[in-house]
């Protein structure tokens, strides 16, 4: 057994191992509060992982349905430090994740995946990434940053292909929303890999075209108080914007409270931190520019292999390239 072995089989056993930078995963009285420095950086956000895991093996929380174990999992990252940019990096795209701080993206994100390998009784953090690619990239495989599903919109509209997720926005009396989405390829400037790789602007402003001749659903704010008793916890919301040239400026996690009222669990920027806020619908009033949701409703995993992976997994990992290019991107997201 190697030292990284041995750190891990320590984590797991729960050997009092935790990390230095405040609240992650280990908030409030969700894990024990005792932190040490590891010089290691993808050790930090490998023992997150695995305490994370662990916290779920001891509770069954695989036994729930898919939405409350992504709530349970979500909010053991309360009072987690917000930070964006963790999935940008130089070079080519590869797969990068970070539990050690998030943005309103990765937390819905590394819920979820976390929550479907626990389904698939799949417990690696190699088992982790692979969901995450999965999820994060067009059909499942990642190619180059323009494979990653950057607008929400596309997420949800690729994850509902692949079905992750089902959008239930129509059901719950949602509106169609035109979608102008031009954000990216007019800006191309605010996007590291964009100004590395000036090629890739004309393949994102096809994408574009792409997402906007689709339908969208939107629930207008005015609306959403009447249809978020029909909400769960764990369903992923899409708060709307009308800033041009974007979809959505914001997600989160439906999360219904002992009182039965559904609040939203997200990452903020402004509060810098994830928390449980307020109640939805009270939330999208509070933001001017906010004309919405979307709702994107987790599935249960599908049929599942001896290999642990599903039949849609099982095609696009026959498709996957080299491991070399595996990482995981980023959407727009730019507010609280």
């Amino acid at each position: 057994m190697n030292r990284r072995e041995f750190f891990y089989a320590g984590v797991l056993l729960g050997t009092p191992f935790l990390l230095r930078r405040r609240p992650v995963v280990l908030s409030s009285e969700k894990l024990e509060k005792n932190w040490q420095i590891n010089p290691d950086e993808e050790d930090k956000t490998r023992e997150v992982f695995a305490r994370a895991i662990h916290r779920a093996l001891q509770e069954d929380w695989a036994s729930r349905p898919m939405g409350e174990c992504i709530g349970k999992i979500a909010t053991l990252f309360i009072g987690t430090d917000y930070v964006g940019g963790t999935l940008e990096g130089k070079g080519p795209e590869i797969c990068r994740v970070d539990l050690t701080g998030l943005d309103c993206v990765t937390l819905n994100e590394n819920a979820l995946c976390l929550a479907r390998i626990l389904k698939k009784g799949r417990t690696s953090y190699d088992d982790f990434i692979a969901e995450l690619t999965f999820t994060r990239y067009r059909k499942g495989v990642l190619t180059d940053y323009t494979s990653r599903l950057h607008y929400t919109s596309d997420w949800i509209h690729d994850n509902e292909r692949k079905e992750v997720v089902k959008n239930i926005t129509r059901d719950l009396g949602g509106e169609e929303f035109p979608v102008r989405v031009s954000f990216m390829s007019e800006n191309p400037g605010y996007y590291q890999a964009l100004r590395e790789f000036p090629e890739f602007v004309g393949t994102i402003a096809e994408i574009e075209q792409e997402i906007n001749k689709r339908k969208h659903w939107v629930i207008p704010r005015k609306k959403i108080k009447g249809a978020q008793d029909h909400l769960r916890t764990g369903d992923i919301i899409a708060v709307a914007t009308e800033k041009k040239g974007l979809d959505y400026s914001h997600t989160g996690l439906a999360f219904q409270d002992r009182k039965r009222k559904i609040r939203l669990l997200h990452a903020s920027s402004i509060k810098k931190k994830v928390l449980l806020d307020t109640e939805l619908y009270r939330y999208i009033q509070s933001v001017e520019t906010y004309t919405g949701i979307t709702v994107a409703r987790p599935l249960e995993v599908g049929k599942i292999h001896g290999n642990g992976r599903s039949d849609l997994e099982d095609l696009a990992f026959s498709n996957r390239p080299p491991r070399e290019a595996d990482e995981i991107g980023r959407r727009v997201c730019l507010s609280t």
